[in-house]
């Protein structure tokens, strides 16, 4: 089972590896303002894996001040693709299929990732055009 703590912009892409084409629903993410801290569980693709494996996974991150979505499907129920976390000084983006995006504004880089459980066989492994 992973379990990663992120400090820097590097740490931060080895996270952003290992959530490529997590599944996210929308209402299982949450800034939580009074602990200044952003969740999302997710159905984590197991990259490093041989397998095609997914686990339920959490990502929590730290030290928040904000957080702002752009491009996002309201009303959808459907889950989200997440595509690739970005760092930039001062914010987090999570960048989701079809332009949705969620930018966090952060104090410093403090993110944990964590799976929940086991791993479960995927019905596919997904695909990247080149």
């Amino acid at each position: 089972m992973t379990r990663l703590w992120a400090q820097d912009q590097d740490d931060a892409a080895v996270v952003s590896a290992l959530m490529q084409d997590a599944c996210v629903r929308p209402d299982e993410i949450a800034y939580d303002r009074a602990h200044r801290r952003f969740v999302i569980l997710a159905s984590r693709f197991c990259w490093e894996e041989k397998d095609a494996q997914r686990v339920r996974a959490a990502l929590r991150i730290e030290s928040v001040t904000g957080a702002q979505r752009r491009n996002w499907p309201e009303g959808s129920e459907l889950p989200l693709e997440l595509l690739a976390l970005s760092v930039e000084p001062g914010e987090i983006s999570l960048h989701f299929a079809a332009g949705a995006e969620i930018r966090v504004e952060i104090e410093c880089v403090d993110l944990i990732l964590e799976d929940l459980g086991p791993p479960h066989p995927a019905l596919t492994r997904p695909q990247h055009r080149e």
